[in-house]
């Protein structure tokens, strides 16, 4: 079977892979204020995917299999220097790129510290949850089309990728009111949305370094920044 069909086979028939509307980008902050309930919805969908015969963290390879046996494997190995491909001897952009060796290396270790709350969540991630990959109406429909990252790892990853992508929607702090007004409990929920914010905020912020995309950068490097003050008064 295709990567699609397994992940299609794991997946509520309330989540679409082939969604009706427009791209979520395009909503202004009032609009997805109005509709954020809706997101949120149908994102915990993907997490209550029932995950038997899936074993262990990180994307998916085209078998639908992960390669990583824990989840400080997976966060840690995503930034090894010897890995092949693109990022072979990817270290080597502190020399190159407007990339800063003491800003990555601060929130590299911010995430270790904290990959302890992590361990053992276990749920599918769609893990490319920026606007321009989400699919609505505004209404009553959120889908997503793009599962080429999808993967096993703490739910929290898919709040934060939105987070990053747009962090005047305030999105943790909106999940937090969402939370309680559903009853839902997030233990740990500070330190595990931090690890997986500055996990997926090197590795973006990186991506958009050999890009030259110094832009990008700074916005990133922001928004990183003044991410704990924001989580720890929630």
């Amino acid at each position: 079977m295709s990567k699609d069909t397994i992940i299609r086979s794991m997946l509520s028939e309330k989540v679409s892979m082939t969604p009706n509307g427009f791209v979520s980008d395009q909503l202004t902050p009032e609009q997805f204020a109005e509709c954020h309930e809706l997101f949120f919805d149908k994102i915990l969908e993907i997490h209550s995917s029932d995950l038997a015969g899936v074993e262990g963290y990180g994307s998916f390879n085209e078998e639908c299999r992960t390669e990583y046996g824990t989840c400080r494997e997976f966060l840690i190995d995503t930034f090894a220097d010897d890995q092949e491909g693109y990022w072979y001897n990817w270290k080597e952009t502190f020399e190159t790129t407007v990339l800063e060796r003491d800003f990555f290396e601060t929130y590299y270790e911010e995430m270790k510290s904290r990959i302890s709350y992590c361990e053992g969540k276990r749920y599918l991630v769609n893990n490319n949850t920026f606007f321009v990959n989400m699919i609505t109406d505004g209404k009553t429909t959120v889908g997503f089309p793009d599962w080429s990252r999808s993967g096993i790892c703490d739910f929290l990853l898919d709040f934060a990728i939105m987070d990053l992508n747009k962090p005047y929607l305030r999105i943790p702090e909106l999940l937090v009111e969402y939370s309680k007004k559903r009853g839902i409990v997030i233990p740990d929920f500070q330190e595990r949305f931090l690890c997986m914010a500055y996990y997926k905020g090197i590795d973006v912020l990186r991506w958009h370094a050999s890009i030259d995309d110094k832009e990008s950068c700074t916005t990133i490097m922001k928004s990183i920044g003044e991410l704990k003050d924001r989580i720890y008064v929630l």
